[in-house]
């Protein structure tokens, strides 16, 4: 997994590629943590995500989690094999997908 992050205001936007996994998942999480102080709104780009684990599908969700307190959370080019994911784990509802 890699992910860069551009930040514009209060806005952030992180571009995910690769696997989210076990093994990448607490990355992606530490540096969400780390920056969303201040973020209102919060665009996770997931146009070269390939697959995604149940532990990055709880990054996704501390992030929502966080991002629904002080602003809003959106999910981007979200490919059909992700979509499933969230589909099948019943959090596909709690996301705002464009």
């Amino acid at each position: 997994m890699e992910f860069t992050k551009k930040s514009e205001g209060t806005k952030l936007t992180y571009t995910v590629t690769g696997r989210l996994d076990t093994n990448t998942s607490p990355i992606l999480g530490s540096d969400l943590t780390a920056s969303l102080s201040g973020v209102t709104d919060l665009v996770m780009d997931l146009k070269g995500l390939e697959y995604i684990s149940s532990a990055g599908v709880r990054v996704l969700l501390s992030a929502f989690k966080v991002m629904k307190t002080q602003g809003q959370m959106t999910l981007e080019n979200v490919s059909d094999t992700v979509r499933e994911v969230l589909t099948v784990t019943g959090l596909i509802d709690f996301f705002t997908i464009k």
